[in-house]
């Protein structure tokens, strides 16, 4: 998918807070909106270079997002609203192996206590909900989720749990958001507790998805499987 929408490079100088950036802009400092609450500490450094993407809305306090980082020399995107329209996109166009046969596609359709990303279903009627997380923590080609503790995610993968057991099909993808990834398993030593309720949801029948993705300073799609290590 394209952003179709202006893309502006800039110098990374500093995160006052999890929701807006200092950056440097043609030689002047301003503060930009980083669409992603996550820490993004090892990526995020001063010195780095960054992509902005123009929001021209006049009730907007910031005039841009802070959609992607260079590290070293892997782009990387860290807006946590691109993974869900990523996957839609990949979806309609047949791109995730095993689930080709769902073609119609809802969006935040809830079940039990949880709203997941996607409620899919073949033209036979049967339904698959699919949860969506977005990843940016990686070194030296290996990822991980997440790089904080979060205990809405274990949720939802209890939660997908259930939806198995009551007949439904039911998956979790990671959507690794850059491309030099050939490995992915979840980050156990930020937060057990999920590690621990992922395998519970693969030893209970529940699908594990994990896809990199080609990032492009204005876009971003997603690329093929990697090998996924529980």
């Amino acid at each position: 998918m394209k952003y179709n929408k202006k893309i502006l490079k800039a110098e990374f100088i500093s995160r006052p807070n999890r929701f807006n950036a200092i950056v440097k802009l043609n030689g002047e400092e301003i503060k930009v909106h980083v669409p992603n609450t996550g820490r993004c500490r090892e990526i995020l450094v001063p010195g780095c270079t960054v992509f902005l993407r123009e929001e021209p809305n006049p009730t907007r306090k910031t005039p841009y997002d802070l959609m992607a980082v260079y590290k070293e020399e892997k782009l990387i995107s860290i807006d946590s609203q691109i993974p869900n329209k990523v996957v839609d996109e990949a979806l309609r166009n047949q791109k995730i192996k095993g689930l080709e046969e769902y073609t119609n596609i809802l969006r935040e359709k809830t079940f039990g206590k949880s709203r997941f990303d996607f409620k899919i279903s073949t033209e036979e009627g049967k339904e698959y909900f699919l949860e969506v997380k977005g990843v940016t923590l990686e070194e030296e080609g290996y990822a991980r989720f997440p790089d904080a503790p979060t205990e809405r995610g274990a949720r939802h993968l209890l939660e997908l749990v259930e939806a198995k057991k009551q007949g439904y099909g039911a998956g979790a993808m990671f959507l690794i958001q850059l491309e030099d990834v050939n490995k992915f398993s979840p980050n156990d030593i930020r937060d057990k507790e999920f590690g621990e309720a992922l395998r519970f949801a693969k030893e209970n029948g529940v699908d594990i998805f994990a896809y990199n993705c080609i990032v492009t300073e204005d876009g971003i799609e997603i690329n093929q499987p990697v090998e996924i290590i529980l």
